[in-house]
């Protein structure tokens, strides 16, 4: 596998990132402020959001180390994610990859998105915010 930035003369891999934000307009925010990484296998692309078919594979976690130590080499101190209060698996696997909840944005995704996202039947409504602290 071989994880690298994705090329401005590249197109961002949509469908994947839309999994984990379904705001078009959202995602291409953030893909104009921050850097997309991607991890490629035989010919797929993959992010944060893994493949369906691929999951449970410890590609996220890779990705996340990956994000880890490009951001300490480039002398960050932290590292933020956000995900919704819905998202059951994703806050879990932020916690176990050594991510700590620092901040809850109650009604965020009420106020940011014109329709209600539900996850694990539950309804999507505010932000939780999680940091990694990095070595200085």
């Amino acid at each position: 596998m071989n994880i690298r930035k994705l090329l401005p003369s590249e197109t961002p891999p949509m469908e994947l990132l839309l999994e984990a934000d379904p705001s078009e307009t959202k995602v291409k925010g953030y893909l104009s402020e921050g850097s997309c990484f991607i991890a490629e296998e035989k010919e797929e692309i993959m992010n944060i959001v893994v493949q369906a078919s691929s999951r449970g594979k410890g590609i996220g976690k890779q990705l996340i180390s990956h994000a880890i130590h490009q951001a300490n080499k480039d002398g960050f101190r932290s590292l933020e994610v956000g995900t919704g209060n819905s998202s059951i698996g994703q806050l879990a696997f932020y916690q176990k990859c050594g991510f700590r909840i620092a901040a809850i944005e109650p009604n965020f995704f009420l106020h940011h998105y014109d329709i209600p996202i539900y996850e694990n039947g539950i309804q999507c409504r505010d932000m939780i915010r999680l940091v990694y602290s990095l070595s200085p």
